[in-house]
């Protein structure tokens, strides 16, 4: 019992009180100066492993990218040491070259290096082969000093040869692009309609889309890459529309260049290019429909016209012809 006592009597001493508040304060005021150190901390430790990841994810995209399309791809050596003993590459190298080049979807030295060969061999290779061909396989009447010219022409078309080649491949993947881009730029909306980034939406679209274009999924992709490295994110749209050399694309490109200039939402901006791109779309289908009557004159001319007079006049021939016999 007076154990009891004397362990009251000490929980309800005054000085004890007053120890155990000022024990209190000290130990609250120890948790609030030092939650947010650690805080700070675990703040600073996610935002490190956030980085690092991230630079993981560029680092594997970027491979993905060289592995699937060559982007950095080393220039074939002959081709380049052919180029550099001659010094050719000032004088077959033009203004707009690496960017058509990169329109065709051939990016990087290597590419490069290789059209400025062809043009550069293609000249002297058809002319061999047309003074062999005019010459030695075709016994024609004319003089040589004609076969001579023939064979000059020829190689004067070998030099344009590579830029028919590229112009070709440019044409064939904007027109599966722009196939494509009415349908990826709907998909695009509802992504950042939904809330998602313009990094994710993008990710997202190219994943979508590439079972209908993959051109267009590739340049997503790497608008994605150039996001996540590009010091001025507008770089990364300009790229897009260089790359592209569309209209639509452009308009994309200035779209989202403004909304990441001055803040305007980007649901917005990307309805109203859409908007635009359908009206465009249908503006083209309208304009090639127009087109069609004039494009069938002559086909009608040609092979219909004969069929429908032996129809029609085929009878009358054959009974005056027994009528005579």
């Amino acid at each position: 019992m007076s154990t009891d006592v004397g362990v009251l009597n000490i929980l309800f001493d005054r000085s004890f009180l007053v120890m155990l508040v000022v024990a209190g304060l000290a130990f609250a005021t120890v948790v609030t100066l030092g939650l947010p150190l650690l805080e700070r901390r675990s703040l600073g430790t996610r935002m490190k492993a956030v980085s690092e990841r991230r630079e993981e994810l560029r680092q594997k995209h970027h491979a993905q990218l060289n592995k699937r399309n060559g982007l950095r791809t080393e220039p074939v050596t002959f081709m380049k040491q052919t180029l550099d003993k001659l010094n050719l590459q000032r004088i077959l190298e033009s203004a707009n070259t690496r960017e058509r080049l990169v329109q065709a979807g051939y990016r990087g030295q290597a590419p490069l290096v290789t059209f400025m060969f062809f043009r550069f061999v293609m000249p002297f290779l058809l002319f061999a082969v047309a003074m062999v061909y005019l010459f030695g396989v075709l016994h024609l009447s004319w003089p040589g000093w004609e076969k001579f010219l023939a064979a000059l022409g020829t190689a004067l078309l070998g030099f344009y040869i590579p830029d028919l080649f590229l112009s070709n491949r440019i044409t064939r993947r904007r027109e599966s692009i722009m196939r494509a881009f009415p349908d990826a730029l709907d998909l695009l909306l509802i992504c950042v309609e939904s809330g998602m980034s313009i990094e994710g939406a993008f990710t997202r679209v190219a994943t979508e889309i590439g079972a209908q274009s993959v051109e267009l999924a590739e340049e997503f992709g790497l608008t994605t890459a150039e996001l996540s490295y590009l010091p001025d994110r507008r770089q990364a749209f300009d790229n897009l529309a260089k790359r592209c050399g569309h209209a639509g694309v452009k308009a994309i490109a200035a779209a989202l260049n403004q909304a990441e200039k001055y803040g305007t939402p980007l649901g917005q901006a990307l309805r109203v290019c859409a908007q635009e791109n359908r009206e465009m779309r249908m503006a083209n289908a309208e304009k090639k429909a127009a087109a069609l009557p004039a494009k069938l004159t002559v086909p009608m001319i040609v092979f219909f016209l004969p069929c429908l007079f032996v129809v029609i006049m085929g009878p009358a021939v054959m009974k005056v012809m027994h009528t005579m016999h």
